[in-house]
């Protein structure tokens, strides 16, 4: 059995409830990282949708599937044994197939923005949990997705500079302006369009992507209500509950 079935098929078992699973060994290529990712995907079932980011040194975007098995309604539930980060983000979601070539020229013609918010977890533990290569592999710590009404009206102009808030009861994380990573969401979407193809099904009509946090990544622990707001859009908010 190779290191890349080995990594994957402890990433699936710690996804089902076992323990979190202490990666070691070489740093691993962008092949095999993918090629971890949709043995992962592919084991938890349907997709919600994808994340992607800039790469540091601006090459290949990191990305990653959202599973469907850890989307939480907006204003929903979620159980936390110890704690849950979660970024406040603008999401796109596909209303139509889309035509080849990358982002078309009309994005409004294709897509519904909204504000999400991100959950995110590892199922890494140990020295190189930290790692670049290894959170990549685990799905970027994706831990699922709140995903709030989309946008009435969108004439498809991009966002960039937003007027934000991310708060609870008693801790504001956010409130005022906050940038997209990269300046653009447009810009992001259509950075993931470039690199996905067809890794872990492609994007499919109704699943939504996810373009970079607007609140860098704060943790929460249970017993706390977390709503994001974004100006113009709906707002977003899960309830974090112990077991």
């Amino acid at each position: 059995m190779s290191d890349t079935d080995q990594i994957a098929l402890a990433l699936i078992a710690a996804h089902n409830g076992g323990a979190r699973f202490a990666p070691d060994g070489a740093i691993l290529t962008r092949a095999q990282i993918l090629a971890i990712q949709s043995r992962v995907s592919a084991a938890l079932g349907p997709v919600r949708g994808f994340k992607v980011g800039q790469a540091a040194d601006g090459g290949a975007p990191v990305l990653a599937p959202i599973p469907s098995r850890y989307a939480v309604a907006n204003g929903g539930t979620r159980t936390v044994a110890d704690q849950l980060g979660i970024e406040l983000e603008i999401g796109f979601t596909l209303t139509r197939p889309l035509p080849a070539g990358g982002l078309p020229p009309r994005p409004q013609d294709y897509f519904a923005p909204c504000a999400a918010l991100e959950l995110v977890d590892t199922r890494l533990t140990g020295p190189a949990a930290a790692r670049d290569d290894a959170k990549f592999a685990d799905l970027q710590i994706n831990a699922g997705i709140v995903i709030g009404p989309a946008l009435p009206g969108w004439d498809g102009s991009d966002f960039d500079t937003l007027t934000a808030r991310l708060a609870t009861p008693v801790q504001v994380v956010l409130d005022g302006q906050a940038r997209v990573p990269g300046g653009s969401a447009l810009g992001n979407l259509a950075l993931l369009l470039q690199h996905l193809g067809d890794h872990c099904g492609g994007l499919q009509v109704g699943q939504t992507v996810i373009t970079g946090s607007l609140c860098g990544l704060p943790w929460f622990t249970a017993d706390t209500a977390v709503t994001g707001a974004i100006s113009g859009f709906e707002q977003v908010s899960i309830h974090l509950i112990a077991p």
